[in-house]
């Protein structure tokens, strides 16, 4: 099983060579895009990166699996999302991008599965070498719902639209310091 000095070895070798070729190569391997996932460190909440090959792709939402080689213990980037399903993803050619991960229940897994392993063997022979069931995480985007009154599209605040009746005096108001 890898070891997690391999592990932060092969993704610094892939983000060196997504640096050094421009980003013109590494956003592909066996024939699966690639993508940087970040997620909050559950212990230390500080953001933290690996890059990732998603097997299968439905609608929108990205299907990544949490196989760790088949190790045993599953993989740290994993454990996060389990505590905190608020992730970033980085795409070939586009910027990072809000999602939220969500585990495949049984039957979602049951059916997702198969897919996996038909054009990715590896991963059945992951899954044949450890006793816990590999688990298979949804990367879907996060909608972006306007707030009222905050301009989205960067165009200026018409000042008349500001509401300016709101009172002079809030000595009265919950919280005001006294005067």
């Amino acid at each position: 099983m890898p070891s997690d000095v391999s592990l932060k070895a092969m993704n610094g070798i892939h983000r060196l060579l997504l640096k050094i070729s421009g980003g013109r190569l590494g956003w592909t391997a066996m024939d699966m895009p690639v993508l940087e996932l970040t997620t909050t460190g559950r212990k230390s909440g500080q953001p933290r990166s690996v890059m990732l090959t998603s097997p299968v792709q439905e609608g929108d939402a990205l299907v990544v699996v949490a196989s760790r080689g088949g190790d045993d213990q599953s993989p740290a980037w994993f454990l996060n999302l389990r505590d905190n399903a608020d992730v970033e993803v980085k795409l070939q050619g586009q910027p990072a991008q809000p999602m939220r991960a969500r585990i495949a229940g049984p039957s979602e897994r049951e059916r997702l599965w198969p897919k996996v392993i038909a054009d990715h063997q590896n991963y059945a022979g992951y899954q044949a070498r450890t006793t816990r069931e590999i688990p298979l995480v949804l990367l879907e985007p996060v909608a972006v719902v306007p707030v009222e009154g905050i301009a989205v599209d960067d165009e200026a605040v018409d000042d008349e639209a500001v509401d300016d009746e709101a009172p002079d005096d809030v000595s009265g108001a919950v919280g005001a310091l006294p005067a």
